[in-house]
């Protein structure tokens, strides 16, 4: 039996944008045996290349002069979108005040000028290749640093909403916790995604207490005005408190039943991006939840297509010691 033979990713190639023809071919024999080489005639043609083909591409050089936008515009376009693509630009003019300005706002790795020494141009050529391919491994380390950090986040989000209900209406009352839990999972949660660009672990952590600090400021004030609102009421009224407590823009009722138009809003304080602030609706769920439990009942949550329902249910009476646990390992799995 012949064995499969495993498929090698392509090696990664150079994107070499400059108008003239001659250039271009220069190049491509010059630098043709070191990577696969792309090539574009403008600095529109090479945005396109970029966009169709950033993936597999490590090197992007540019010409300087060319039709219509200069290269730097080019190489400045690779920086803010592919900043993992080394960028190199090349001139056969002195331009100093555009070379000194794209060097300036970290738009190129090196400035070779034409016309090229060839040695030169394939050494220059061999250390960008070398450098994309550290930037690569970097790239790799920091999306399993990523990993383990979004895990972390997801599951202090969990036990933050656990420390949460128990201050507000005291220890030992799950329910209100596996309602609030249970409605994300069928809302969908997605991904908490840090910008590592623009923020370091101490970023996070101080960017996360904050988020949390407000939220749960939110959640104990919708809770005292639902106490002082609806004092006197029990949990036959839980539809029209949670109807009050969220508003009309995101949810209707339906006789005893609470209909989500938009259910994104269960999945906000533990699906969104870190720094997203939570909306008074999400909040006042949450406030509800507790109303109801200091009220003695419970509700379930079931999809119905585009939109979740809320009715009564029967409260559970008790709950598995390792609970948390289980929705924290659930909510961390892979989607």
């Amino acid at each position: 039996m012949t064995e499969p033979i495993a498929t090698q990713a392509p090696p990664p190639a150079i994107l070499f944008v400059d108008d003239e023809a001659t250039a271009v071919k220069y190049f491509q024999r010059a630098i043709g045996a070191l990577a696969p080489v792309v090539t574009g005639g403008s600095v529109e043609e090479g945005k396109a290349l970029l966009d169709a083909h950033a993936d597999s591409l490590a090197v992007l050089v540019s010409d300087q002069r060319m039709p219509g936008e200069y290269g730097n515009e080019l190489l400045r376009y690779a920086r803010e979108r592919y900043p993992h693509i080394v960028r190199i630009l090349t001139t056969a003019y002195s331009e100093l005040d555009q070379t000194v300005e794209a060097v300036n706002q970290g738009q190129i790795h090196r400035y070779i000028k034409k016309p090229w020494d060839i040695t030169a141009l394939r050494m220059e050529l061999k250390q960008a290749l070398e450098l994309a391919g550290l930037r690569k491994e970097r790239d790799q380390l920091i999306r399993e640093k990523l990993s383990v950090l979004q895990t972390q986040t997801v599951a202090s989000r969990i036990g933050m909403v656990h420390a949460l209900c128990a201050s507000l209406i005291g220890p030992g009352r799950f329910q209100p916790v596996e309602t609030y839990l249970a409605a994300v999972d069928l809302a969908g949660a997605g991904s908490v995604d840090p910008d590592w660009q623009r923020m370091d672990y101490a970023d996070l952590v101080r960017a996360e207490a904050e988020r949390s600090g407000s939220f749960g400021h939110a959640v104990g004030t919708r809770l005292a005005q639902l106490r002082a609102a609806h004092a006197g009421k029990g949990a036959a009224d839980a539809a029209a408190v949670i109807a009050d407590a969220l508003g009309s823009e995101v949810v209707r009722r339906d006789g005893d039943a609470v209909v989500w138009t938009a259910p994104a809003t269960l999945a906000e304080f533990l699906a969104q991006p870190v720094g997203s602030p939570v909306s008074a609706p999400h909040a006042g769920w949450l406030a509800s939840l507790l109303w109801l439990e200091e009220a003695g009942g419970a509700v379930r949550l079931v999809r119905d297509g585009d939109t979740i329902v809320c009715r009564a249910a029967p409260r559970s009476e008790s709950f598995a010691a390792d609970r948390l646990a289980a929705w924290i390992e659930r909510f961390s799995m892979p989607a």
